[in-house]
């Protein structure tokens, strides 16, 4: 009997030396293993066949784990095996694949995969085409190589640089606002018009690093950083400003203050670039539905991308707003309808009132998108374009346009792929497609559709209008009817009480004629 052993290095056939081995109790079994000696005396080396290189090792691996024929192993058993011979082997279904194809009788028992456990035990030493070293060595290549594999690893799909990479971005975001809010404040002292003038704080802190004080102003040429009419406002204010003067220490360290200002703004700046980037890397069909950065925040969000496949459509829709969904719940008042897909550029398109079925619609692509980003094989945005047009033609339906024809549909499709710029990707150097903000229009042609929606937006106006017509109409018929029917009750009511009101006074007149007589008897 014949022994197929399947090691890191290569293909081992073994030859049983004793036959009743397998037939003898798993201690005798372990026995015949427990030393080098005495597994040389129980089996023997007949071939053995060595990989190439790791993926020829990966690929036998592979066809093993899925319990088949490796065509390697195929030819190797062809080459050291006879139709006659017995081979005892480590999985059933391999058993019966090499059955089918080479029609060699396998055996797979306990007793065998006892023999198999005793084999790797003494394997390094029962091998002699390799060295220990060697064995253990191409063990662990093999398992990060199989590891790869079967997870498809790349470096562009490691989702951990976006997470880490948007927490970043909101913590440098909210460093900046602060440190530019007490650099106005300081600086305001000496120059308060400033602030009005240069709204923006980069151009800020570089107009201040130029200049240092205001008395310096109109002898400094600030078009480099800024428009030629900010720049000649800020000149004019400069002479008539009446901010208090400052010393050259705290000139000084205004100007330290500045040049953070100034270097956190280039690094963010860079960062962004670098999340844009990554997230075309690894979910290009996300960042054409949603732009990256709120594709970026749904997948920091999630903790993933594979946390975020498996989200359905309502979950991804209200992502970012769980405290307001459970307060609703609790309350009992109505969930809400949008959360962190609510600053995507489609949603924010639309109308109020078709804010949340376009948010639905949107998160319904965005589920499918992120499904494909994330289970997918290709790096670039596959199915994000046509499901861009589906939402966009959606919220031309709400509005009340004419949807587009398949030809306007494809142009539309066309324009959108060729308005996404190249962005060079940080892994193999494959380009990936940018995400373009100017590409969020949904209106992609005007003429006919222009003039079929002005049509339309008239029409709608003329139904409100007769429907508010038709809602005072009701409103005055069944005030009339009101005002009628109490006016009826008041005289049903007045007649009703005009005897009553008789009879008292009858009652009165008499009580008063009765005492009047008691009073002229007395």
């Amino acid at each position: 009997m014949l022994v197929l052993f399947d090691t890191p290095a290569g293909h081992a056939l073994f030859s049983l030396v004793n036959g009743k081995l397998l037939k003898g109790s798993p201690d005798e079994l372990s026995d015949a293993f427990a030393t080098t000696e005495a597994a040389k005396k129980s089996v023997k080396l007949k071939a053995f066949h060595k990989f190439e290189d790791t993926a020829e090792a990966v690929q036998s691996a592979t066809a093993l784990v899925e319990g088949k024929l490796s065509s390697g192993m195929k030819k190797f058993l062809k080459k050291n095996l006879a139709s006659a011979d017995t081979l005892a082997v480590c999985d059933a279904k391999l058993g019966g694949a090499i059955k089918d194809k080479l029609s060699i009788q396998c055996v797979y028992d306990d007793s065998v995969m006892q023999l198999m456990r005793g084999l790797r035990a003494q394997i390094e030493e029962l091998v002699s085409g390799t060295s220990a070293s060697e064995m253990r060595s191409m063990a662990i290549g093999l398992a990060h190589s199989l590891s790869r594999y079967k997870l498809k690893f790349s470096p562009d799909k490691v989702d951990t640089m976006i997470v880490q990479a948007i927490g970043l971005l909101d913590d440098l975001d909210k460093e900046l606002n602060t440190y530019a809010m007490r650099l106005k404040e300081w600086y305001g002292w000496h120059f308060p018009e400033l602030g009005k003038i240069v709204p923006d704080n980069l151009m800020y802190a570089k107009g201040i690093q130029m200049m240092g004080t205001r008395d310096k102003c109109k002898g400094i040429d600030f078009s480099s950083i800024m428009p030629e009419e900010v720049e000649k406002e800020m000149k004019d204010a400069a002479e008539i400003s009446m901010g208090t003067e400052v010393s050259e220490e705290d000139v000084t360290n205004i100007l330290m203050l500045c040049d953070q200002v100034v270097s956190l703004s280039e690094y963010r700046s860079q960062l962004w670039d670098y999340l844009k980037n990554r997230m075309q890397a690894i979910a290009p069909n996300l960042s054409v539905m949603v732009g990256e950065l709120v594709g970026a925040r749904l997948i920091a969000h999630a903790g993933s991308l594979m946390n975020l496949a498996k989200q359905p459509a309502s979950t991804v829709q209200i992502l970012g707003a769980e405290k307001a969904l459970f307060r609703a719940l609790k309350a009992k008042h109505d969930t809400p309808k949008y959360g962190l897909i609510y600053h995507a550029s489609l949603v924010g398109q639309a109308q109020p009132k078709h804010k949340g079925k376009i948010s639905r619609v949107l998160a319904a692509k965005c589920a499918l998108s992120i499904r494909v980003d994330a289970l997918g094989e290709s790096s670039h945005a596959t199915i994000g374009f046509d499901a861009r047009n589906k939402v966009e033609e959606r919220m031309r339906v709400l509005e009340g346009k004419l949807p587009r024809n398949a030809s306007e549909m494809a142009q539309a499709k066309d324009a959108l792929r060729q308005t996404q710029p190249a962005v060079t990707s940080y892994a193999n150097g494959a380009p990936s497609r940018g995400y373009n903000e100017a590409a969020d229009s949904t209106l992609v042609g005007g003429g006919a559709d222009g003039a079929t929606g002005g049509k339309a937006d008239k029409k709608d106006k003329k139904d409100k209008k007769d429907k508010k017509d038709k809602k005072d109409k009701k409103e005055s018929a069944d005030g009339k009817v009101k005002k009628d029917k109490k006016v009826k009750e008041e005289k049903e009511g007045k007649a009703e009480e005009a005897p009553k009101k008789k009879k008292r006074k009858a009652e009165a007149e008499e009580e008063g004629g009765a005492k009047k007589k008691k009073k002229t008897k007395e």
